[in-house]
């Protein structure tokens, strides 16, 4: 059975274009708020500084929103997908999650990738490096926030960060830890750190895709000694409902090749509500437990009503 979450709209793309942004922050409230009380199992907001392409349209901060969501809702699950580890140091970041996760009564889901997005990194003056040493740094940084909520102190000399005698308090409420999620389906670096520290995997790709995908992972936790299992498999796709597929394909947004590979029309959950349920079927059978979805038009909550009456 896939569970369903919320990809909320904090800016990245424009979409708060025009909008006060006192009333953007109610409208985004307001749909956590709505999938909190419909019974979706997380909400989630993007971690990035400037829109896509870059305006002068307004964009949260990801980790200001996570804390204020976690405050506004109850039952649901609240996390970045994903955070950019190279935005803040890790130890901390690992700080941050602790006292957020106490914040939300121990509902955070730790989501982090390595970074992507070159315009974020130029206009707050971040080294943007090679992919690999992106790569590199996430894999260490992971190693350390683990640390950080596990270990009384943290003594750690790494290639890219250190920490000497490193104290946090609290370490948040969730045991044995909070759960780290990474981002990536990066066959040789990104999927052997998912195996190797990571509790859940975020991929954004078509069902055939995920299957060759999950068979890598499940190779690099055989390699590190870990159940497969462990892992718990979430992807991110998007919902566009449509009187015909026809009519939902036309209103896929021009630019979505950003986020999602190839043809996000073909596998998406976008058509008719029977094509949809055929989707969702077939991101299950690909060994998909949770499904992350963005909305057409995410500051609707009617929205949300609807594909909870449908699919939840």
């Amino acid at each position: 059975m896939t569970n369903f979450s919320v990809f909320l709209p904090t800016g990245f793309t424009g979409e708060l274009a025009g909008l006060d942004p006192a009333d953007a922050f109610r409208r985004i409230t307001t749909v956590a708020q709505t999938a909190d009380e419909l019974g979706f199992h997380a909400a989630y907001v993007p971690d990035h500084l400037l829109p896509i392409p870059p305006s002068q349209a307004p964009l949260f901060e990801a980790w200001t929103m996570v804390t204020a969501l976690a405050a506004a809702t109850d039952r649901i699950r609240i996390g970045p997908l994903v955070t950019s580890n190279s935005y803040r140091n890790p130890a901390l970041q690992a700080k941050i999650a602790s006292t957020i996760d106490v914040v939300s009564n121990g509902r955070l889901i730790f989501g982090i990738g390595a970074g992507w997005y070159e315009p974020d990194y130029a206009g707050y003056g971040y080294e943007f490096g090679t992919a690999g040493d992106r790569l590199r740094r996430l894999d260490e940084a992971v190693q350390l926030i683990r640390r950080f909520w596990t270990e009384e102190s943290v003594d750690f000399e790494g290639r890219y960060y250190r920490a000497s005698g490193g104290l946090n308090q609290p370490k948040g409420l969730q045991q044995p830890h909070i759960p780290v999620l990474v981002a990536g389906g990066g066959e040789q670096k990104t999927l052997r750190t998912v195996a190797r520290w990571a509790d859940a995997s975020n991929i954004m790709d078509s069902p055939e895709v995920l299957r060759r995908k999950y068979d890598v992972l499940r190779k690099h936790c055989a390699d590190v000694g870990r159940p497969y299992d462990d892992i718990r498999r979430t992807v991110t796709t998007s919902y566009i409902l449509g009187t015909s597929d026809a009519d939902a394909r036309s209103r896929v947004p021009a630019g979505s090749e950003f986020a999602f590979p190839g043809d996000l029309a073909s596998y998406g959950l976008i058509g008719t509500e029977s094509t949809i349920r055929q989707r969702i079927a077939a991101y299950e059978d690909a060994g998909t437990q949770e499904l992350i979805v963005a909305f057409e038009n995410g500051l609707d909550p009617n929205e949300l009503l609807r594909f909870a009456d449908l699919f939840l």
